[in-house]
């Protein structure tokens, strides 16, 4: 694992080399007005060494707080659903899940725009100005497909939580400050052609000394996502069923190359998300992490802060291991709820009574609510080792997967029932993901009302913990009705109530900070 990732590292290293060499070079003639001791605009795209230093710049913004990296911004994003709770309003997480958010909220609104628009503006640097330097043409076009997916991947999250968003191509300049906010479809129109662009020149799979770099199989599930998200009720008033029809299609795509881009499920849903198991099969596409030079705190936030809390709702909304609800199942004990639940449960969340760190979890273990997330952290019931034991700010190493095979069976069979109701093929994606973890499997019968259920469902306990369950309500247009309303903790105590205005909050407010520089339109109700 740290050879993987130190390798990302020393591209950084060979980057900041280069700017050294300039750093300590001086040219006697005082009367030069090109500057020879740093980097300018002149003098950089000069060598392969500072292409690549360019394109790790690219990657960088992935690992920051407005996208999926600072402490813990992804599990942070569970706390504004039904699933979890973030009672010191870490990035303003809870103000967007009780309605309290505005333009000037700052916290993720601010820094999701910001933070997205500088890996947009370094993308659209390098390839503009990567042709300038002398290298392998083969190895120049493969970087220029990385920044294709980068820049995509960018402006598909703009676009997921603002809607319109200035489109820029050209490398950064002050006019395009000025910029008005381009409609969504345009704005989605260039995040498909970037993707067949990256697809087009990328490989499906890299050396062990270049694992994490985006492949042909990630530009290709990106691509399910774009049309999966712009298919759903939100992206798609109109319920153009075609769309669901394009998107199912990219799913599938993705699925007939699993076996030649080697994608298929991990045995072990708990080890998945554990660091000594990264870049396995089911990995699409993650974000890297190292300490010390670039880690998260997802082990201090899961372990100590509890600032990703799970809520009675989501220990409630796991099934029996017999496949029924609690309610139906002779299994369920009033005295021992949390027996006999889904595996995925005892590999999501720590509850009152369990083992945690080698010790029983007691009723103020975790404070907030009395549950703790165990996914994304690599504390379990055995007591971690002792120079692992108390992991401190951006001391974690876990990757964050944006796109895991799991994802692909997922929305190929969410997107097929939408299109043409459940058949086989919906039973079996689902079904691979059940005997995955041993539950049983769906039987045939399902109408497509109930199969959407039993899918929307499926996904918030697949994913729970992995920052999509903010997305699906919102795409599904349920949040009004799952996430307005009082939230609980595991004895039942109220929290809070939370508010979910439907006529404002499906999507963010454009931060005030650029309101106040241009004449952008604001979105409805703010």
């Amino acid at each position: 694992m740290l050879v993987i990732k130190y390798t990302f590292k020393n591209l950084w290293l060979a980057g900041m080399a280069s700017l050294c060499i300039l750093l300590t070079s001086c040219d006697p003639d005082l009367l030069d007005t090109q500057p020879e001791n740093k980097y300018v605009e002149s003098n950089f795209w000069k060598s392969k060494e500072a292409a690549y230093a360019a394109l790790t710049a690219c990657y960088a913004p992935l690992g920051y707080s407005g996208v999926y990296g600072g402490d813990a911004t992804p599990l942070w994003e569970e706390t504004a659903t039904p699933n979890s709770y973030n009672e010191t309003n870490s990035m303003s997480f809870n103000a967007l899940a009780s309605g309290q958010h505005s333009a000037s909220t700052g916290g993720v609104i601010s820094s999701r725009w910001n933070h997205c628009y500088s890996g947009i503006g370094r993308c659209n640097t390098l390839l503009a100005r990567i042709d300038e330097v002398e290298m392998d043409e083969e190895e120049k076009v493969r970087m220029k497909g990385e920044a294709h997916f980068l820049r995509a991947l960018y402006y598909f999250i703009l676009r997921t939580y603002y809607g319109d968003a200035p489109l820029v191509l050209d490398p950064p300049v002050r006019e395009h400050s000025d910029l008005p906010r381009t409609p969504a479809s345009e704005v989605i129109q260039q995040v498909l052609t970037d993707l067949e662009t990256a697809s087009d020149v990328l490989p499906w799979s890299y050396g062990s000394s270049d694992l994490g770099r985006v492949t042909k199989g990630a530009a290709m599930a990106l691509k399910a996502r774009v049309l999966f998200y712009e298919a759903s009720p939100l992206f798609n008033p109109q319920n153009d069923m075609n769309r669901w029809k394009t998107a199912m299609e990219a799913a599938k795509a993705v699925m007939d190359v699993a076996d030649e881009a080697g994608y298929d499920l991990y045995p072990d849903y708990r080890a998945l998300f554990l660091p000594e198991n990264e870049h396995n099969e089911e990995v699409i596409f993650d974000v890297q992490f190292i300490y010390p030079d670039g880690g998260n705190s997802f082990d201090l936030i899961c372990r100590q802060y509890n600032t990703n809390a799970p809520l009675l709702d989501l220990a409630n909304a796991y099934l029996m291991e017999d496949g029924l609800p609690s309610d139906l199942s002779p299994l369920f004990d009033a005295a021992n709820p949390y027996e006999n639940r889904d595996p995925r449960f005892y590999a999501t969340v720590v509850f009152p009574g369990d083992t945690f760190m080698g010790e029983e979890v007691s009723e103020t273990r975790f404070a907030i609510t009395g549950f703790g997330q165990k996914k994304y952290s690599i504390y379990d019931e055995e007591a971690a080792p002792a120079d692992k034991a108390d992991l401190k700010s951006k001391q974690s190493e876990t990757n964050y997967i944006v796109l895991r095979y799991a994802d692909i069976l997922m929305m190929y069979a969410e997107a097929k029932n939408e299109f043409s109701g459940p058949d086989a093929e919906v039973y079996a994606a689902l079904n691979a993901l059940r005997t995955r973890v041993g539950m049983p499997v769906l039987n045939s019968g399902h109408s497509q009302q109930e199969m959407r259920e039993v899918i929307r469902h499926e996904r918030r306990i697949e994913f729970a913990g992995e920052g999509l369950y903010y997305n699906d309500i919102r795409r599904w247009m349920i949040a009004e009705q799952v996430l307005d309303g009082p939230i609980y903790t595991w004895d039942k105590k109220q929290l809070e109530i939370r508010k979910f205005d439907k006529n404002r909050d499906y999507w963010w407010p454009v931060p005030q900070a650029e309101l106040d520089l241009t004449d952008m339109e604001q979105n409805t109700g703010y």
